[in-house]
């Protein structure tokens, strides 16, 4: 009879995949399930969807990682819902039995309850939502040639709600294609009238980075002629025009949502460990503690600490600090040792608006231009998961750089299609 302890692991995030990787070859029996088959690299997400990078450039098949593993298997499902007594978890293909259970998947846009903006906005939260934007951005492109007179400002109008780093890293890229790859892809065409808003709900752009990030962030977005609103939030989008909660109305058909996430919710657990923005409540172990062998861990986790009063920042760090102590902890409880706590040390974080334009946080000050602007090439590729996949991408930023052109605006799906919420 096999005595090894089973976790399962939903969710091939940072924190997912990360924990996966620590617990290769232990003594657990670790099942690591998502409903892709590879691990992609959010933060440059917004490079897919503007055609400077490929997809398979910031993905990479989690089979692929686990080849020479011993004790990790890998299934492609959905999770449906968790039995928390009898720890058995259901999904599209059947049920799985665990004695640990560690909640890793993440996050998913928040429209804050408007289900307009989810019917008819773009997304970016996945490879197929990029790839579905990219397709979107390409074909709005080659309608433009073709519109008549009264459709073309709602063609050329390009609206980004979130002024976070995805909305101000997307809405820059987006300027630069307008400036520099539109005039030569189209020299028959104008695109001098296409427009770049940028809506933020707060006061400032990157606002929970520093004021320097924060003054400069707005300074770089409209030097590359974005027009930035903050203090402002989006009311209602009919496909066609989007309306501001002061009336404004802005003709569009590109409405990119980058305001916001909220927690992927499972069936199951007790709505007692549930808080604000679907975030499940753990203690300093990760664990959920009302429940027996339930974890959280990443963006999905919401643990309270001195420090982290409101819970900790939805970063790559703090999911891949994470993982590391719960696959050390898990050792542990092998060994019969004593539990450690969690505790984040905050290494700062960063945004790029544009070639040399960038700003850096770190724990004692803040920098910003083209200093920042390596700084964050340098720590992106470094968290890269393989070689090949750094070349890639390492290749098509030096190409860019000399050339401010790439060569991957190729529309993959002709028929365009809204992908269903």
């Amino acid at each position: 009879m096999n005595s090894r302890k089973k976790i399962i692991i939903v969710g091939a995030g940072f924190a997912g995949l990360k924990l996966a990787q620590k617990l290769n070859n232990t003594e657990y029996d670790v099942l690591l399930i998502d409903k892709h088959n590879y691990h992609q690299f959010q933060p440059l997400m917004y490079q897919v969807a503007t055609a400077r990078l490929e997809p398979t450039s910031v993905s990479f098949p989690l089979r692929k990682v686990f080849q020479k593993s011993k004790n990790v298997k890998i299934r492609i499902t959905e999770v449906q819902s968790v039995d928390t007594q009898k720890k058995i978890l259901s999904t599209t293909i059947g049920e799985f039995s665990y004695d640990y259970l560690v909640i890793a998947f993440g996050c998913t846009s928040n429209y804050f309850g408007n289900a307009n903006v989810e019917k008819y906005s773009y997304p970016m939260k996945s490879i197929p939502e990029a790839i579905q934007l990219r397709n979107h951005i390409l074909q709005n492109f080659e309608d433009v040639l073709i519109a008549k007179p009264e459709e073309v400002e709602a063609l050329l109008n390009f609206v980004v709600v979130g002024g976070g780093p995805t909305g101000v890293e997307l809405s820059g890229a987006l300027a630069e294609m307008k400036a520099n790859v539109l005039p030569k892809d189209y020299p028959e065409k104008d695109f001098s009238s296409l427009k770049v808003y940028l809506i933020e709900g707060s006061a400032n752009t990157l606002n929970v980075m520093s004021d320097l990030a924060k003054k400069a962030s707005r300074e770089y977005l409209e030097q590359l002629g974005v027009t930035v609103i903050t203090d402002m939030y989006v009311t209602d989008y009919d496909g066609e025009t989007v309306t501001l909660k002061s009336g404004e109305q802005i003709k569009t058909k590109n409405l990119i949502w980058a305001a916001g996430v909220t927690g992927n919710v499972l069936q199951g657990l007790p709505s007692e460990v549930i808080t604000r923005g679907n975030r499940i409540i753990v203690n300093r172990y990760n664990q959920a503690e009302s429940l027996d062998g339930v974890y959280a861990i990443g963006d999905i986790a919401f643990m309270k600490t001195p420090k982290y009063e409101f819970g900790h920042p939805q970063l790559a760090n703090v999911a891949l600090n994470q993982a590391e102590l719960l696959a050390e902890n898990f050792k542990n409880m092998l060994k019969g040792k004593p539990l450690k706590e969690f505790e984040y040390h905050d290494k700062g974080s960063m945004a790029t608006v544009g070639k040399r334009k960038a700003v850096v946080d770190l724990p004692k000050f803040s920098f910003k231009g083209r200093l920042a602007w390596f700084f964050w090439m340098f720590l992106h590729l470094m968290l890269i998961l393989s070689v090949k996949n750094k070349l890639s991408i390492f290749i098509n930023w030096m190409m860019s750089y000399f050339y401010n052109d790439s060569t991957l605006r190729v529309i993959l799906n002709p028929k365009n299609k809204k992908l269903n919420p």
